[in-house]
């Protein structure tokens, strides 16, 4: 009986040391765990500077034609000749289009038939006037003879000139839309015409800053269009009341277009001054890294590990944000000139995550980027 006391707390005393030794792993492995130092993130970083920042406003403009109709016809009649082909530029006068006018030229040459008539009867009358012949009633009645007959000649050359339909003004035709042979009432159109340089661009600005909008006041306009172009144009009109469903200010600026490369109709970004340039620390966009709760930017500094070693390593840093231009945004607090920062991979970063820069490839930090930089 003893002997089997005896081997039963022994049995006891060896389950209990084997249980204590694998508890003993478990905590040496969670201390070691604790204290584990992840292997440093590759970061790109820059030096934070303060610059001069232009108070610029970035606009959707819509590019509008200084002057643009449609040419109409202003007679009715058949189509004889099309003089135009589209896409055509022409010039203030140019024949487009001219319409059947057989009838009207009969008319014209019965007409200067009976002008001639009435010419030839007024120099009679005159003469029998001057020798007593006839009253003075027959001679008003020769004189406006002679007059109605001219006005009508007049008035019928008139008819055929209007039948040849003109270029109001110097422009860019567009398509055409008349055929040879076609019918054409009053009003039926023929063709677009735009005017293309100078050009208009029509904007809003929010009425709490039209007032910082002045006319003569230089603007740059870019499209995605016009790759690679930067256009320079002037404030030429600011409209005198507030769009009630917008809030918004209605400005015209008129900008030089030689080329013909803005084209009514398309949208552009407008980029308007509202005010002085002020100092502000420019980073690149990818160095922001946006959340609900605020925007933060992580900052490179030397900090120690639970060991008391030091390492280089991150502090994430809140930042007030306000406005961009290119791959650039304006941070106005939370940092100071001389702040290194990261500008890149702050998506896989955290307070206090040890980081090695290499900045042998920078992200985009172009104030005015072109198509061939992304």
């Amino acid at each position: 009986m003893a002997k089997r006391m005896i081997l039963m707390l022994g049995l006891m005393v060896v389950l209990l040391t084997g249980l204590g030794f694998v508890k003993f792993r478990q905590v040496e492995s969670a201390v070691q765990a604790a204290s584990f130092q992840p292997p440093p993130e590759a970061v790109t970083s820059i030096v934070a500077q303060r610059e001069q920042w232009p108070a610029t406003m970035g606009i959707i403009g819509t590019v509008e034609a200084v002057k643009g109709v449609t040419v109409s016809a202003d007679l009715a009649g058949i189509v004889e000749h099309i003089t135009f082909d589209s896409g055509q530029s022409v010039r203030e006068g140019d024949a487009l289009v001219e319409l059947d006018t057989r009838q009207e030229r009969a008319q014209l040459a019965s007409l200067e038939a009976q002008s001639d008539l009435a010419r030839l009867n007024y120099g009679r009358m005159e003469q029998l006037l001057n020798a007593g012949v006839i009253s003075r009633q027959e001679y008003d009645q020769a004189t406006a003879q002679q007059k109605a007959t001219a006005a009508n000649v007049a008035e019928i050359r008139a008819t055929i000139e209007r039948k040849t339909i003109r270029a109001p003004f110097s422009g860019v035709l567009g398509i055409r839309k008349v055929n040879l042979g076609q019918y054409l009432s009053g009003g039926s159109a023929v063709v677009p015409l735009q005017s293309l340089n100078p050009i208009y661009v029509d904007f809003g600005v929010p009425q709490q800053t039209a007032a910082q909008v002045r006319v003569g006041s230089t603007l740059h306009i870019t499209s995605e269009d016009v790759a690679g172009q930067m256009f320079t144009g002037r404030v030429t009109a600011i409209d005198s009341v507030v769009d009630e469903a917008t809030r918004n200010v209605q400005v015209q600026a008129t900008l030089s277009n030689p080329e013909g490369k803005l084209r009514p109709g398309m949208f552009v970004q407008v980029e308007v001054g509202v005010g002085a340039s002020r100092p502000v620390i420019t980073l690149p966009a990818s160095a922001i890294s946006y959340a609900p709760y605020g925007d933060s930017v992580f900052v490179i500094t030397d900090l120690k590990d639970p060991k008391g070693q030091t390492y280089r390593g991150v502090r994430q840093q809140f930042v007030k944000v306000d406005g961009s231009r290119g791959d650039q945004v304006a941070v106005v607090s939370g940092l100071n000139p001389g702040d290194e920062v990261v500008t890149s991979g702050v998506f896989k970063l955290r307070n206090g995550a040890a980081v090695q820069v290499n900045n042998k490839v920078q992200p985009g930090n172009n104030p005015a980027p072109k198509p061939q930089d992304s």
